[in-house]
C-alpha cells in the first residue's frame, strides 16, 4: 500500500516539471511585449529596455525558466501587470472562492448521481429506468451558460428569491453566502450529475452481469442486500476516477459559471487575465490549475487504493 502511494506521489514530480515547461513556453508564444503593456504608450526606447531588463526578459530564455522555477520555490509568482498585486495571494484568495462553490457542487451532483445511476441499472429497461435516463440526457444537454442566464432571470429578477451576481463568503455571512451560492451550484452540478449517473449506470449493469451477482442471488439474498453489499462498491470504485477528473477541472475555475454570476473565483481571475493581456498572472493561473487537476488526481488514486486494495502500479 505504501510502496504504491509512494511511486504514485513520485510519478507526479516529472509531470509537474512537464506542465511547468509548457506553460512557460506556451506564454512565452504569446504575441505582446509585457514590457511595452506595463509602460503603457511610450516611445522610450530606453525606457523599454530598462523595463524588458528589469523583468528578466533580456535573458535566455533557459535563463528566464530557471529563474522563473527558483521563484516558484521561493512562493514568488510575481505581481499582476495591471493592478501591482502579488499573484501567489490573488490565487489563494480566487481558489478559496472557487472551491466553496466546487466541493458543494460536486457533493450534491455525487449523492444525486450515485443512488439514480445504481436504481436506474437494477430496474434497466423500465419506466423509472428511462425517466432517470432522460433526466440525466437533459442535464448534459444544457450549456452552463444557458442554464446560469435562466436562473438569473426566473429566480433572481422574477421572482427575487436570490441575489442576482455576486459573492460573499460563508465565513463572513453564512446565510447571505449561501444565497450567493444556491444558483453557481445548482447551475454546476446540474450538467455533473447527468456524467456521473450514466456513468454509474453502465458501471452498475456491468457488474450485475458477473457472475457473483448471480450467485449471491442463487444464495437466497435479497435484492437489496445484493445492491448494497456486493453490486455497491465494485460500481461506485470506478466512479471515483470521473468525479476526480470532475473535480480537479472545476477546482481548476469554472470559468463560464464564474463570469455569468460575476463570482471572483480563479477562473474569473483566468479569464480576466487573457482579455487583460496580463502574461504574468496568465502564466501564474495556468500553472496553479494544473498543480491543482493533478494533485486532486493524486488524491483519487490513492483513495481508490483504498477502495480496491488489490490496485498496483
Amino acid at each position: 500500500m505504501w510502496t504504491y502511494a509512494i511511486k504514485r506521489f513520485l510519478m507526479t514530480i516529472p509531470t509537474l516539471v512537464l506542465v511547468s515547461i509548457i506553460v512557460f513556453a506556451l506564454i512565452r508564444l504569446i504575441p505582446g511585449d509585457p514590457a511595452a503593456i506595463m509602460l503603457g504608450d511610450t516611445d522610450s526606447d530606453t525606457a523599454l529596455e530598462a523595463m524588458r531588463s528589469k523583468l528578466g526578459l533580456d535573458l535566455p530564455v533557459y535563463r528566464q525558466y530557471l529563474i522563473w522555477v527558483g521563484n516558484i520555490f521561493r512562493g514568488d509568482l510575481g505581481t499582476s501587470i495591471n493592478t501591482g498585486e502579488d499573484i501567489a495571494s490573488a490565487l489563494v484568495t480566487r481558489f478559496s472562492v472557487t472551491a466553496q462553490i466546487t466541493f458543494v457542487a460536486v457533493g450534491i451532483a455525487t449523492l444525486i448521481a450515485i443512488p439514480a445511476g445504481l436504481v436506474a441499472a437494477w430496474r434497466q429497461n423500465t419506466p423509472l429506468d428511462f425517466g432517470i435516463l432522460f433526466v440525466s440526457i437533459v442535464c448534459l444537454s444544457l450549456p452552463s451558460f444557458w442554464l446560469g442566464l435562466m436562473m438569473i432571470y426566473l429566480l433572481a429578477i422574477n421572482f427575487g428569491w436570490f441575489p442576482t451576481v455576486g459573492f460573499v463568503s460563508v465565513h463572513e455571512d453564512f446565510v447571505g453566502g449561501v444565497m450567493y451560492l444556491v444558483m453557481p451550484v445548482i447551475t454546476l452540478a446540474a450538467v455533473e450529475t447527468g456524467v456521473l449517473i450514466r456513468m454509474i449506470r453502465v458501471q452498475t449493469l456491468e457488474v450485475l452481469r458477473l457472475d457473483y451477482i448471480t450467485h449471491a442471488r442463487a444464495k437466497g439474498l435479497s435484492e437489496a442486500t445484493v445492491l448494497m453489499r456486493h453490486v455497491f462498491r465494485n460500481s461506485v470504485a470506478p466512479a471515483l476516477t470521473v468525479i476526480g477528473l470532475t473535480l480537479g477541472a472545476l477546482l481548476g475555475g469554472a470559468s463560464v459559471t464564474e463570469t455569468v454570476f460575476s463570482i471572483p473565483g480563479l477562473g474569473r481571475l483566468l479569464v480576466d487575465a487573457i482579455f487583460a493581456r496580463d502574461y504574468p498572472v496568465l502564466q501564474g493561473c495556468l500553472l496553479f490549475v494544473s498543480f491543482v487537476f493533478v494533485m486532486v488526481n493524486l488524491v483519487v488514486d490513492l483513495l481508490y487504493m483504498l477502495v480496491d486494495p488489490k490496485v498496483t502500479l
